[in-house]
């Protein structure tokens, strides 16, 4: 099989599809585009994972890692290979005692995976052919536009920088206790944007 090797660019919520998120793949030696839509709780997995924000509890893809890595195993590289009725399906090529093994999952689930383990993240060339694009300017400008307005500005701060900063870390905490893990990446962003200004 052909296979392309990709890279996250993007995850923004997508309105058009009931609360579900678009995650935006990128080919590294080109450029093409692959959306795919997937569900909340993947979302938030990948993105704490790719913010290198730790929740109290261990989530779902964390166990699982640790059960790979107590079992000897290493996740090889991940493969969104196929595309049927505008579904995408997707393996996981796992290595345990020198022994390869593919799981089916979905590819969600095998990207929140990989973003933990640091597995390539591959796409089938027939699947980029059937739902990838290359994006012009323009489109360029509203995929990042539309990333954008996802980051939500540090609601009514204080003045001070010091009490802005205080405030935000308070927001970041109460986020933390209840779980809200996307909300509590966007508000870590913010404390890091006003800690390294001057």
């Amino acid at each position: 099989m052909d296979k392309v090797q990709c890279e996250i660019v993007g995850l923004s919520s997508s309105p058009a599809t009931g609360g579900a998120y678009a995650i935006l793949l990128k080919e590294i030696d080109g450029n093409r585009r692959l959306p795919i839509i997937i569900g909340q709780f993947e979302a938030q997995a990948i993105a704490l994972e790719m913010e290198g924000i730790k929740p109290p509890r261990p989530l779902t893809h964390d166990l699982l890692k640790s059960i790979i890595d107590n079992l000897g195993g290493t996740v090889v590289e991940i493969i969104i290979n196929e595309l049927r009725e505008n579904t995408f399906y997707a393996k996981i090529v796992l290595d345990i005692s020198g022994l390869t093994n593919e799981i089916d999952a979905r590819p969600s689930d095998a990207m929140a995976l990989a973003v933990r383990t640091d597995a390539p993240i591959y796409v089938a060339e027939a699947v980029m052919e059937a739902a990838s694009f290359i994006p012009t300017e323009e489109t360029e400008q509203e995929i990042t536009d539309s990333f954008e307005e996802e980051k939500r500005p540090g609601e009514n701060l204080p003045k001070s920088k010091e009490a802005q900063i205080a405030a935000l870390q308070e927001k970041l905490r109460e986020a933390l206790e209840k779980e809200e893990y996307e909300r509590a990446a966007k508000l870590r962003d913010d404390i890091k944007k006003l800690t390294q200004s001057n």
